[in-house]
């Protein structure tokens, strides 16, 4: 049974979220509820249920497809077995800059994404930022590949991550986030690769120091809906979700924004050393990697044009 209310002609969508309160994520869908309610004459309200008050994102997934919760903010990563399309905007170094990222997912390219959820029980609203992720360590500053050898790196549960910090001649060790600021202080792993907030908040910049610029992924984050609660919507009221679902993505990058900077702050504050890296060298590494990644034509097609600025 859907979480969605229909009572005297008011709709509550329920959305989830696994990031606590204030999170940028959170506070972008409550102004997108705001943006519902106010655009609606009071009908349409978002209730966000957030710091996984229902579940993690893996058991999210699976509610929202079949309709017990109606709308969702989700890292792509557990999305790429089932949605393809959703690996190519993960990939290390396919995007040049923030800016490059997000004129892409809210273009053509984006939409076509986002087009690719519906066959699975998903409506993709919107795209949201997560940040760029870089590598730090408690060695050295890394500037060049080379710098990378040999170094034991955590990373998430995932293949690709994987396979870039192996194919940079690192050694990727899987492990959970909890567990990384001990192993950075016992000397278990020698670095991660995080985005600023996480490196701030986790105090990994006390253990290692050496915050290293590669920027190698920027995978946004997706708003969905379930496409049951969806189809419940009139089409008048399917717009005026769509259109606040867009125009929270400003708000949302606004907060991300002010978060990075507030982040990078703190951790210089706090010793950090950051420094630049030999981006094109380590983007020419690369190449086998997705050679390998990437072999259905459609995702080449998909990782070209983009890469090509379209």
């Amino acid at each position: 049974m859907s979480t969605t209310a229909f009572a005297a002609d008011t709709i509550v969508l329920k959305s989830a979220d696994i990031h606590p309160d204030g999170y940028p994520t959170v506070v972008a869908v409550e102004y997108m509820g705001e943006l519902l309610k106010e655009r609606s004459g009071g009908r349409l309200s978002i209730d966000v249920l957030n710091a996984a008050q229902l579940g993690q994102e893996k058991d999210t997934i699976e509610q929202t497809r079949f309709g017990v919760i109606d709308m969702n903010r989700i890292n792509l990563a557990p999305l790429n077995n089932l949605i393809p399309e959703t690996s190519v905007p993960a990939l290390p170094f396919i995007f040049k800059s923030t800016e490059h990222m997000r004129e892409t997912m809210d273009g053509p390219i984006g939409e076509e994404i986002l087009a690719a959820f519906e066959p699975h029980g998903l409506i993709g609203l919107a795209f949201y930022d997560s940040g760029a992720r870089s590598f730090y360590n408690s060695k050295k500053p890394i500037v060049t590949v080379e710098d990378m050898k040999g170094m034991k790196i955590r990373v998430q549960q995932s293949d690709m991550f994987v396979g870039m910090v192996n194919g940079l001649g690192a050694n990727a060790t899987p492990m959970s986030f909890g567990e990384v600021y001990s192993g950075l202080q016992t000397g278990v792993i020698d670095g991660a690769e995080n985005n600023w907030p996480s490196y701030e908040s986790t105090k990994h910049f006390e253990v290692a120091p050496y915050y290293s610029l590669s920027q190698h992924s920027m995978a946004p984050e997706a708003l969905v809906m379930s496409k049951i609660a969806w189809d419940k919507l009139t089409p008048e009221d399917q717009a005026l979700v769509k259109q606040a679902a867009k125009d929270s993505v400003a708000k949302m990058r606004e907060l991300w924004d002010a978060r990075e900077a507030e982040s990078r702050k703190m951790v210089e504050a706090g010793g950090a050393k950051i420094n630049e890296v030999n981006k094109e060298e380590f983007i020419a590494a690369m190449q086998p990697f997705y050679a390998s990644f990437v072999t259905d034509p459609k995702l080449k097609d998909l990782v070209a044009r983009i890469q090509a600025g379209e």
